[in-house]
């Protein structure tokens, strides 16, 4: 089904311009790009891309939130990853997508036709280093994805996905802005973490109860306690041994 297809945000003034793949583009290559560029919407739960299917588009997540998932052949459902804003859909040089993309929120899209796109990556070469940027930053969210999974606690797993949305939240804001948005819902969020939907109400209420965070309705959130919240993803932050 065609999702809709929204008249696009100039890129002088769009909300992710310098954090986006077209970050350190100059005005001409921001023209290029008015010209193969489209925005498309997509509703909580609408599926972008399945796994294995041709990728014709690729894309920066303008506003909302979409998962990477693997589905293995009895069914069994993994998300592995989360786009936030700026992040970047599919990679040049790739034919298929290899993870089903799905919308976690209501979701807006800026995506530019496959191959203009690996054109221009080709000859600007500041693209191509922003490309490999936003690539590096994901492996790092990948490696601490798999700490996260293998050694973390229920408690440490909700601190850090917390603390991880706030800060997210804080680089996107113009001022100090401390409310955060819940993209999903809890048993999503349990699904992304490996707990059960009972496991992450728990550790909600008690990081709660401990004037760490405050929830606002249940898609908002306030992180009351910085210092706690950090303490409580057990990350040694001064990447020293603890004795």
């Amino acid at each position: 089904m065609p999702k809709l297809k929204l008249k696009a945000i100039k890129c002088t003034e769009c909300p992710i311009r310098h954090r986006a793949v077209c970050a350190r583009c100059d005005e001409d290559e921001l023209l290029l790009l008015e010209g193969m560029k489209s925005y498309r919407s997509y509703k909580a739960g609408d599926t972008i891309l399945w796994r294995g299917e041709p990728l014709e588009f690729v894309a920066s997540v303008v506003d909302g939130v979409a998962s990477l998932s693997k589905t293995l052949e009895d069914g069994r459902t993994q998300m592995v990853g989360l786009l936030l804003p700026s992040d970047f859909i599919g990679r040049p040089g790739r034919s298929q997508i290899e993870f089903d993309v799905t919308a976690t929120s209501d979701l807006t899209l800026c995506c530019f036709d496959r191959a203009p796109f690996e054109r221009l990556v080709e000859e600007t070469p500041h693209v191509a280093q922003r490309l490999m940027e936003l690539a590096l930053d994901e492996l790092d969210a990948a490696r601490d994805w798999m700490l996260l999974l293998g050694r973390k606690t229920a408690r440490e797993k909700i601190a850090t996905f917390v603390e991880m949305l706030a800060r997210r939240s804080r680089s996107e804001a113009s001022n100090s802005q401390v409310v955060s948005k819940l993209p999903m819902t809890r048993d999503q969020i349990a699904n992304y973490l490996g707990l059960t939907l009972e496991t992450v109400s728990r550790q909600f209420n008690s990081l709660k109860k401990e004037g760490i965070i405050d929830f606002s309705n249940r898609h908002e959130f306030e992180v009351k306690d910085i210092i706690a919240l950090n303490d409580a993803t057990g990350d040694d932050s001064d990447g020293g041994v603890i004795f």
